[in-house]
Order: C-alpha cells, then structure tokens, then sequence
C-alpha cells in the first residue's frame, strides 16, 4: 500500500509500527485458528470450545482498566515492549507444551488466557500512542488504517494458519505467533518518544484509576460509546464463539476449509474498511452502525442454517463487512471522545465494557447450544442484536464528531496567601454569579453541563445554591479531594468546556466577573 500526500504512512515511525503490527496481528489470526481448532480435537463440548473466546476476552475485561491507568502514568514506551515480551513468552510456552503432547483443555485455555493478558495489558497503551504518533488532522486517517490493518491480518492469518495445521500441527501455528511479535519490539526500541514536561505531580495509582472511571461516568459522548459498544458486543459474541463449532461439526470442514472461511471474513472486513470512508461522506456514523448492525443480524441467523462452505462464505464475507465498519465506528468515537491526558483510562473502560460483553455473550451463547441448539443459539444472538438496536436512537454516535477536546487552560491561577501543600484537602471552590431573578431557571438549566465537566474532571460534589436573603445571588460550588487535584482541573479544561462556561456566563449581570474563592480545610 501506497502512501499518499498528508497519509500518516508517510509519518516513519507510524508507518515502521504499522507495519509490524499487522506482521504481530497475522500471528494472532493464526493462533485464534490454531486454538479454535485444537479445542474441538481436544474436547466435544460446545461449552468448552466457546471457552476459547472468553478466555481470549476475560483478560481484557480484567486487566483493561489497570493497563488503562498505566497508559496514563508511566512511560507508554516502555509498557509495550514489556507486555510484547510477555505476549511472546506465553506464546512460546503454548508452542513447546503442545508440541510435547502436554496440553489439555483447561491447560490450552490457560496458555491463550496467559497471551491475552500480555494484549491486554498493553492495547489501551497502543490505542493512546496513536496521537502521539501523528498530527491532530491525520488522527481519522490512522485510527482507519489501524483497523484495516487488524482486517488485512485477520484476512491473511487464519488461511495461512490452516494451511499450517494441515501440513504441521497447532504448535507450529503457535511458535509461529511468537516470532511475529519480534518486529513491534525492535521498532519500539527504535522509537525516540518525546518526553513529557510535567508541572505538577503525577497522580497515584488508584486515584487515576479512579479519576477514569468518574470521567467515563460523567461524559455524556463516553456513555454513549460504551454502551452502544456493550449493546453490540454482547449478542454479536455469538458469531464468534460459535463459528468454529459450525466449521467442524456442522459443515465439517478440514484446517484448510477452516481457515479459509475465517479469510473470507477478514476479506470482507478489508472490503468494509475500504469503503466505509467514501459511505461516511453520504450518512452519518450513527445511521452507519445501525445499518452495518442489521447485516451482521442477518448473518449470525443465516450461519446457523448453513450446511456447506459454499453457503457460509457469503455469510462470513458480510458478516466480516459489518464487523469492521462497527468497530471503526466505535473505536473512532471512543478516541474522539476523550481528551489527551485521560485517553488512555477511557479506551481502557470502553475496551472493558466491550470485551466484558464479548465474553459473558460467549459464554452464553456456549451453554444455549450445548443445552439446546447451534441453532438455537445464533437464532436468539440475532433477535438480541436486532433489537439492541434501539440503542441507536437513544444513545446516537455523532455526538463525539461536534466536540473539541484539544485544552483551553483559560482559568486564572488561583489566589492564595502563601504556599499550599499539594495533599492540602479537601478543597470547596465557589464561583458567586448575579443573575436577573426572572432568568434564574433558564441559568440553571445553563449550568447543568456545568455539574457533568466539575464531576468528570475531578469533583467529588457539587451543588447550585441561590442567596434567601438577596434574590439572585446564586452560588455553584464544587468540591474536589485535594489542592493538587484541583490544580489539575485547571489543566484539564477544554475548547468544548469553555462554550459550556461562556454559555452559563452570559447570565451573569454583575459589573465585575464572577467572584471565584477557594476554601481549603485546616492542616
């Protein structure tokens, strides 16, 4: 592929990383076929075999949060090349025990569980490097390429891996995606990452990880892409965990035939990725993922009346279509939503959230057709996936596309006599507005954007009080854990932050601006 003008292809150390990955990622695709496969050789219970995807997801619904947090405070350089040494270390080890003929099934779900904690720990890390690699205006263009990346490795992975159990056996599969991660360790080495100026100190452990989770909760745009991310998930897990047991038992397929149905679900997805530009400049993203949502509906009942190759192919290839233009969606929204100095936390959460449901969808989806049915089972994922489509109309995601979330440190340095102690708190900051009492509801109607940004951006209260004795006088106080803390909130503010504070000011018809004070409890 090419690299056209203003590409983030023609960025180096994008392109070297790029690269790589999709090298690290045809390994993955490889062992996902390996692992499918050596699990229905290894047991003939559906249970177990849709095991494999949970215990591929269950890390990332574990360990995505810490590794979120991690992102944002040590140095994200360094976090990848550990957590790849560990992904190849895991994967080696699953090579050697299966070429011994030492490898069970809880053992196998182990080993993939032990390579999917090294992924997970290291994917909200990656996520937020993407901005750091290149310009603010190329960020789309390389949040698209990485998802046609995944979707080229996931078209070329799994015919290469059954091409490799069929001549080999899994375990060569297995040392094969061991090796592929050596690439993203030498170009991380070979990344000179800037280093950040920091001014004040770095949060504690716990207090980011509880920092993240109060902005998800308090972000409308955030909510809005976990949960459509949930709502999706969830059902469509059916598909995934159940695609092996279909290949083998009900289309009977060999590692080869196998294989190639998994390629022709990566070749739709790389077809998806390549038009999903030129659809999103005639309908809105929103419309988008109800659309795509709908066709994978229709393939994940369909797979379950399938009865040879030649009628599961145009399945996977549209369900494969749907796939990609979803997660891009929802990738995209779920950068676009956060700003800079909490990305990470927040694709840590959204990835929580989606590989959670992934991973309770699959295990559902496993006992229904181990109690019931394959049939059964996909049948009840494609009511399920249509109707979360309702989801849609309630929670649309365009509402990430208007914000700007670049910073606009705009506060005024607070007033203070003397030095104060960083871990001095708690501190209650009040803002004294004057408002024309006959407004006074359209104001606070004004402020309650206000109440999300204080709570999202550190508050631990807040509250909108109006003066008994002079009508008017209203007073918005919030609270937040600690000096420090607060001086962060000035550092956090936002371009989309302002709009929301110059809109509330406009009420204000005191002669002077309103009056800020800060209130620190006693040492």
């Amino acid at each position: 592929m090419t690299a056209a003008a203003g590409s983030p292809l023609n960025i180096p150390i994008f392109r070297s990383l790029w690269v790589a990955t999709i090298v690290s990622n045809v390994g993955t695709s490889m062992q996902d076929v390996g692992s499918g496969w050596l699990m229905t050789s290894l047991s003939s219970d559906s249970l177990m075999v849709a095991l494999v995807q949970a215990a591929t997801t269950l890390p990332m619904f574990v360990l995505s949060l810490p590794a979120g947090a991690l992102a944002d405070l040590v140095d994200r350089r360094r976090l990848l090349i550990a957590t790849q040494l560990w992904t190849i270390a895991a994967a080696a080890t699953l090579s050697i025990t299966t070429f011994a003929g030492l490898v069970g099934p809880v053992l196998l779900l182990v080993l993939i569980f032990a390579i999917a904690s090294g992924l997970s720990l290291g994917a909200p890390a990656f996520q937020a490097t993407v901005p750091e690699l290149v310009p603010t205006s190329l960020l789309p263009q390389a949040v698209s390429l990485n998802s046609l990346g995944i979707n080229i490795a996931r078209a070329v992975g799994p015919a290469i891996g059954g091409l490799v159990i069929g001549a080999a056996s899994p375990a060569a599969v297995f040392g094969l995606n061991a090796a592929s991660t050596i690439g993203v360790i030498v170009v991380l080495f070979r990344w000179k990452r800037e280093r950040r100026e920091i001014s004040l100190p770095e949060e504690h452990f716990v207090e980011a990880v509880r920092t993240g989770i109060e902005y998800s909760l308090q972000s409308i745009e955030v909510l809005t892409v976990l949960i459509r991310g949930v709502g999706f998930f969830f059902f469509a897990s059916g598909f995934l965990a159940l695609l092996p047991v279909v290949g083998r038992r009900e289309l009977a397929l060999s590692p080869t035939g196998y294989g190639w149905l998994l390629t022709l679900m990566g070749l739709g997805a790389v077809t998806g990725a390549l038009v999903v530009p030129w659809i999103c400049d005639r309908i809105s993203s929103n419309r988008l993922t109800i659309l795509a949502s709908l066709l994978f509906t229709v393939a994940t009942v369909l797979l379950g009346e399938a009865t040879s190759f030649a009628s599961a192919a145009p399945i996977v290839v549209g369900a494969g279509s749907a796939w990609i233009v979803i997660m891009s969606s929802l990738a995209g929204a779920a950068q676009m939503a956060a700003p800079a100095w909490v990305r990470a936390r927040v694709l840590a959460i959204y990835i929580l959230s989606s590989q959670g449901a992934m991973m309770s969808g699959s295990i559902l989806w496993g006992w229904i057709a181990s109690h019931a049915s394959i049939e059964s089972a996909l049948l009840a994922a494609g009511v399920g996936l249509a109707a979360s489509q309702l989801l849609a109309l309630i929670f649309p995601l365009d509402l990430t596309a208007k914000l700007d979330l670049s910073p606009d440190p705009h506060w005024p340095a607070p007033l203070v006599a003397g030095q104060v102690e960083d871990d001095r708190g708690p501190v209650l900051i009040t803002i004294e507005y004057q408002i024309d009492p006959a407004r006074l509801a359209e104001f606070a109607r004004a402020m309650s954007p206000m109440r999300r940004i204080r709570r999202r951006d550190g508050a631990s209260s807040w509250g909108l009080f109006e003066d008994a004795a002079q009508p008017g006088l209203v007073v918005e106080t919030f609270v937040v854990r600690s000096w420090v803390e607060h001086l962060r909130q000035h550092q956090r503010v936002t371009h989309a932050d302002r709009e929301n504070e110059d809109a509330a000011n406009r009420f204000h018809v005191g002669s002077a601006p309103p009056l800020v004070r800060h209130w620190i409890a006693p040492a």
